[in-house]
Parts: structure tokens; C-alpha cells; sequence
């Protein structure tokens, strides 16, 4: 571990410059801003803005490389607030930065990323300046942070992505991608396991251009986070392999600037510098909750302004010259490396061209022509094969056509099925690798993958579904952010067998499910399983969950059925009668068994159809014509067979319908044992198909 001794104390903070100069004053224009904005707002966390304000303009004035009028500049530093709930400090950089707005289709707008009215209107509805930072929603803001934890595990991914897309892309003369990522972040992050988690693969991975600036000030919502945190985090990280470095008081921007010179020359691991901050500096309420997670009122905020020599009786201050002295050092040293970069371009279109029409695709979040070429069909075969086989065939048959279709799983890609054959492994030694090993680390993986995504890379990742629950949050933030992320989920039901309840999952489909603009896609057969994989991948601003099974699935025979193209409706008719008195529902491995009930049915003289219904999100976006055709609203005996619980069914079967669905947790046996145990027979299926139809007509 090293020091960068800063001969003060953290106890006692010290003035950062002589008064009026123009670095004092743009450091306490971030602080007063952030007061201000909490106090009209009466909502939101002003200490560690505050407290952070010098840490903030250190970075953005003195190291990052950004152009405020190119904020999608691909070569850009990111600038990661993992401590979301301090957002007025990012909001009051880009303000002063001058960083201009672009839409969602990349074009300036004319508009600053934040105005000062925007700033008024911290966590107002509708605002750009919402409690915590947003993707998509502020131009400038990276990825969305507020769950403690997951910008770090963002941040991970986006250093993972320069150093594939560096291995790729950079020739001699072209260096397209060498910019670094920069993070901020606090007790909370630390002591939340899925920072953890990264930071021990990015020790691993050395990735020398990740630089996570610790926020240590001692204060959690609670007081004190000597009530239940008091490790040694430095040395924890050096664990980790990082390179430790101390600043002993957040205010002395000379020390910070040297730590971040320190990083900036490190080239074989990652940096992790201890910052020791007074939070809410300045506050006679410093070092309280009350200054962490509340506004501070008009009184106290008054008293912080005489002490950083400001008006006090003055609102949203900006002094003249703070902006365009603040704007002049990013944009004077960003613009004109932006401007090369774009020349650079230009000359490596001419000296590597298909490289480069390559590049343009995955800039663009385009897929190159006949991309799906490669998906394999499947021949109807009874004996058939697990989805999850038949999901590795297909994943492969499109990576040989996007190669930035990369990821890996949590130490189980021999069952999840998602190696890539024949190309090497993501490591320290060989940053062009495909295959990504994340380790028995669920969390990490999901918000790796998250930050992967924002940095043009089309993520997968892969785990057993009884883990999607350790990896919620980054699944739930994919979500939120619109990043195609597909996450590949197997090992999906009571199929699983004598591996017993702790890995059977019953209740995770229908949490899956829950999450908005999650599609979440349970195919049925090796047909539906292409289908599946060539939605996600196609998908721009949705992320996937795929369902697969372990045990193996009949290919259905599509020539007397209809075909698999249907799942891209999210669900349709699989087979049988225009005017049926009974409709069998089902998704993935359920789908074969009901299938084989409609023929008994059939048999009987009984008019049954069969419906296919993997994803619900697409089927719900279908018009109501649609969705009557496939489910007509007169045929009341409806019956959906699954192998997880029955929550949310009931918007398809009705009250006059019925479930074959789990209402506990499985056991340990072999699969035939557990499916006539829980009823997935076809005599069962039958049995209740008829008690239907027959309570229908009474």
C-alpha cells in the first residue's frame, strides 16, 4: 500500500485556495448548488456532494478526457457515480461543464445536458435531474446508479470493454480506444457484496485503465458506519490486487491530482484510492445523518455560505467565470483530442476498411448483413434435446457472424451450454478472448455485463435459474436502462431431479416476468429456442431473459404444426381446433406434454387447441384481434400447465380456467417420479381438461 501524504487531517478541514480563485469558486458553486437544490427539492442527500465537490472538479478539470459538446464520443473517459444518491454532484459537473444534450438517436438538441432550471428542479417530476442518475434520461450520465454497488460493477464491465475493443480495433497508428474509467463511490458500495465481487475480477483481469476513488467518510444512514463496518477496506483491496493509494483529505486537490497521476501510470492493475472526507464540510450539521440524507434548512445552509464566503442570502449561484473557466479545461483538453480521434477515423477507414465498416455497426448498435445466417435448424425429432444444447447451438451459429456478441457464465458454462467454440478466453494476458469467466460471482456478472452493454458490446451471461435471484438488481437496472442485455437462465424447472428444491426453481419465472420491460422468453422446442436467441439479439433497448431446460425437449414437426415464427407474437397457435372447448396453454418443456393431451383429446372426439405462449411481453404488445385469435374470449375452459408457480396465469386462464402449476417446492427424485408426484402427466392434463370443459358447461 501506498501514501500520498497530505499532511492534514480529516478532522480538520482546510481552505482549498486562496478565496476568489477560480478553482475555490467552482468547487463551492458544485457545494452551494447541491445545498440549494436538496433544500428546495426538500428531498435528497446534500453532505456528500458537498463533501466530494473538490474530488469532482479534480477529475473533471484536471484528468478527464470528454468533450462537452461530443458527449457519445466513444473514446471518451467515463465518469461513474456509483453513490448514486449523491447526484447533484454529477448534475452540478455537467452543468458548469457545459455538456450539450444530445437525443436518443445521438443528435444534439441544442439544449444543455442540465440547465440551471433543471437543477431547480431536482426530483421534480419530469425533470432531468431526477433524485438519482438515469441512462438515456440525462445526456452525460453514464449508466443509472442508486442501488449501492452496481456502478461499480458497471464500471467493471465498461474497462472490460475498452480492453476487448482495444484488442480488436487498435493497429499500429490507430490507437481507436485507450480511455479509462473513473469512479466514485462510498461506504455504502463497499459494503454491499456485489462491489466485492468486481473488484476481485478486475483484480484478476489487472484492468489497469479502472480508477474507483472511495468516498471514506464514516457516515451511513444509520450514524456511524462503526456500528457494523470497520475493516480494513485498503488493505482488502490490495487483497484484490488493486494498487491502494490514501488521500488524507478530500480537500486537498494537489494530493488527489498526484493519486491520479499515480493511477494514470499504472499499467498492470487497477486503482483504488482511499479518500477521507468530513461529509457535509462546512455545515455546522456536519458529520450528521441529518446532512447525509436530508436538507440541511435555510439556517444551516446560510451559516455553510458565510464560511465558504458566499452571499448568503443568494439561491443557484453561478459567479461569472465558473462555467466558461470550468468548460474552457475540459472542452480544451477533450475537444481537441475528439477532433484527432475523428481524423483518426477517417484514415483508419482507408487503411483497415473492413475493420472499420465492422466498427460502424457496433458504434451504431447495427447488426451486419446476414447475421443470422448461422442459426441452425432443427429436424423434428421425438427424442429431441435440451434447450439449453440446443440454445448453445444456436448462440454459436450468431457469434461466427457479431463478433461483439460476447459473454461467458458464472463458472458453469459446461452446463448452461454458452462457451463459444474455438475462441479463446477473456484474460489479463489476452484481452481479445470471447469467453468471459465470471466466476461463481451472479451479482458481479449481471452489472459486469450491464456496464459491458453501455460500452457498445452486446452481453450475455449465464446461470442456473435458481440463481436469477442473486443477480436481480443488474437484471431489474437492464431493464430500467434499456441495454440488450440477454441473460441466459437454465436448469429451468422441477426437471432439474435429484438435485432437489434448493435448485429446482418454481417461483423465479413469475418474478422474471414482474419486471418491466424484461422480455422473458420459456421456448418450447430447438425451434423456438432460434427464434428466442434471434429476438434477443435483434432486440435494441429491451434486455432478455432465456429460459432453458436441462432435461431434454421433443423437436416438435413443424410441417403439421405452425411454425416457430410464431413466438416472435409472443405466443401462438400451435395446433387445433378453430372452435375449441377447451385450450391448452404451456411454455418450454410443457409444451411437448400438452401437445400430447391435445392428440388424446382428439382421439376422444374432444375439440382441443394448443397455444404456445413463451413470451408474454411480445404477446401483450399484440393488438386485441390478435390475442382473441389465439385465445377467443368465448372459450371459457382454459388450461395452462408450467412447472413453476401460478402467479400471473390467472390474466390467461380466467376465472373459469385452470393451472397445472407448482404451489410448493420441489424434492429430490428422478424427473418421472417428480412429474407424476406434481401432476405434468398426459393422463393428468387430460383429467383436468375435461373437469373443464364440463364445469364450463354447467
Amino acid at each position: 500500500m501506498s501514501d500520498v501524504d497530505t499532511k492534514t487531517s480529516a478532522s480538520a478541514p482546510t481552505a482549498l485556495h486562496e478565496d476568489g480563485s477560480p478553482d475555490r469558486l467552482a468547487i463551492d458553486t458544485i457545494r452551494t448548488l447541491s445545498m440549494d437544490a436538496v433544500q428546495k427539492a426538500n428531498s435528497g442527500h446534500p453532505g456528500t456532494p458537498m463533501a466530494l465537490a473538490p474530488v469532482g472538479w479534480t477529475v473533471w478539470s484536471k484528468f478527464l478526457r470528454y468533450d462537452p459538446s461530443a458527449p457519445l464520443w466513444p473514446n471518451r473517459d467515463r465518469f461513474v457515480l456509483s453513490v448514486g444518491h449523491a447526484s447533484m454532484l454529477l448534475y452540478s459537473l455537467l452543468h458548469l461543464a457545459g455538456v450539450e444534450e444530445v437525443d436518443r438517436e445521438g443528435k444534439k438538441t441544442g439544449n444543455p445536458a442540465i440547465s440551471l432550471e433543471d437543477i431547480k428542479q431536482f426530483r421534480q417530476l419530469s425533470s432531468r435531474t431526477p433524485g438519482h442518475p438515469e441512462y438515456r434520461h440525462t445526456t452525460g450520465v453514464e449508466t443509472t446508479t442508486g442501488p449501492l454497488g452496481q456502478g461499480c460493477g458497471n464500471s467493471v464491465g465498461m474497462a472490460i470493454a475498452e480492453r476487448w475493443l482495444a484488442a480488436r480495433y487498435n493497429k499500429d497508428g490507430f490507437p481507436l480506444f485507450d480511455h479509462d474509467v473513473y469512479v466514485v463511490c462510498g461506504d455504502g458500495d463497499m459494503m454491499e457484496g456485489v462491489s466485492a465481487e468486481a473488484a476481485s475480477l478486475a483484480g484478476h483481469l489487472k484492468l489497469s485503465n479502472l480508477c474507483w476513488m472511495y468516498d471514506s467518510n464514516q457516515i451511513s444512514i444509520e450514524g456511524s458506519t462503526s456500528i457494523a463496518f470497520d475493516e480494513d477496506v485498503g488493505k482488502r483491496f490490495e487483497a484484490y490486487g488493486w494498487n491502494v493509494l490514501h488521500v488524507n483529505d478530500a480537500n486537498d486537490t494537489a494530493a488527489l491530482a498526484e493519486a491520479l497521476a499515480t493511477f494514470k501510470a499504472t499499467d498492470d492493475k487497477p486503482t483504488f484510492i482511499v479518500v477521507h472526507s468530513v461529509i457535509g464540510w462546512g455545515s455546522p450539521k456536519a458529520g450528521s445523518e441529518k446532512a447525509h440524507g436530508e436538507p440541511l434548512g435555510a439556517d444551516a445552509i446560510k451559516a455553510t455560505k458565510k464560511a465558504y464566503g458566499w452571499p448568503e442570502d443568494q439561491d443557484f449561484l453561478v459567479p461569472d467565470g465558473v462555467i466558461d473557466g470550468f468548460n474552457g479545461e475540459i472542452a480544451g483538453r477533450g475537444q481537441p483530442l475528439r477532433s484527432e480521434w475523428d481524423a483518426m477515423r477517417t484514415r483508419y477507414a482507408a487503411a483497415h476498411p473492413e475493420l472499420s465498416a465492422e466498427l460502424d455497426l457496433l458504434l451504431n448498435g447495427r447488426l451486419p448483413d446476414g447475421w443470422d445466417a448461422g442459426i441452425p435448424t432443427f429436424p423434428a425429432d421425438p427424442k429431441g434435446v435440451a434447450s439449453r444444447d440446443s440454445g448453445g447451438k444456436v448462440l454459436n451459429g450468431i457469434a461466427r457472424n457479431v463478433p461483439w456478441l460476447i459473454g461467458g457464465s458464472a463458472d458453469l458454462a459446461p452446463s448452461t451450454k454458452t462457451l463459444l467454440e474455438g475462441k479463446p478466453s477473456f484474460e489479463a494476458d489476452d484481452y481479445s478472448g470471447s469467453n468471459f469467466h465470471f466466476g461463481v460471482r451472479e451479482h458481479g456478472m449481471g452489472a459486469i455485463a450491464n456496464g459491458m452493454a453501455l460500452s457498445y458490446l452486446r452481453a450475455y451471461c449465464a446461470t442456473f435459474l435458481v440463481f436469477a435471484d442473486y443477480m436481480r438488481a443488474p437484471i431489474r437496472l437492464a431493464a430500467i436502462m434499456e441495454l440488450p442485455v440477454t441473460f441466459v437462465f437454465t436448469h429451468d424447472s422441477i426437471g432439474v431431479g435429484e438435485d432437489g428444491p434448493t435448485h429446482q426453481p418454481i417461483e423465479h419465472v413469475a418474478t422474471l416476468r414482474a419486471i418491466p420491460g424484461l422480455d422473458t422468453i420459456r421456448p418450447g422446442d430447438a425451434a423456438e429456442v432460434a427464434v428466442a436467441w434471434k429476438m434477443a439479439v435483434e432486440s435494441e433497448f429491451r434486455p432478455t431473459a432465456l429460459i432453458f431446460s436441462r432435461q431434454a425437449l421433443p423437436t416438435l414437426d413443424r410441417s403439421t404444426l405452425a411454425s416457430a415464427d410464431g413466438l416472435e407474437k409472443g405466443g401462438y397457435v400451435l395446433t387445433g381446433d378453430e372452435n375449441p372447448d377447451v385450450i391448452l396453454i404451456a411454455t418450454g418443456s410443457e409444451l411437448s406434454l400438452v401437445l400430447d393431451a391435445h392428440e388424446a383429446l382428439t382421439a376422444d372426439g374432444v375439440k382441443s387447441r394448443v397455444v404456445s405462449l413463451p413470451s408474454w411481453v411480445r404477446f401483450e404488445q399484440q393488438d386485441r384481434a390478435y390475442r382473441d385469435s389465439v385465445l377467443p374470449p368465448g372459450v371459457k375452459a382454459r388450461l395452462a400447465v408450467e412447472q413453476a408457480g401460478s402467479m400471473g396465469w390467472d390474466r390467461y386462464v380466467g376465472l373459469d380456467g385452470d393451472t397445472i402449476t407448482m404451489s410448493t417446492f420441489g424434492a429430490s427424485a428422478p424427473l418421472a417420479k417428480l412429474q407424476d408426484k406434481y401432476g405434468f402427466t398426459r393422463d393428468n392434463v387430460v383429467k383436468v381438461a375435461r373437469e373443464l370443459i364440463e364445469r364450463n358447461k354447467a
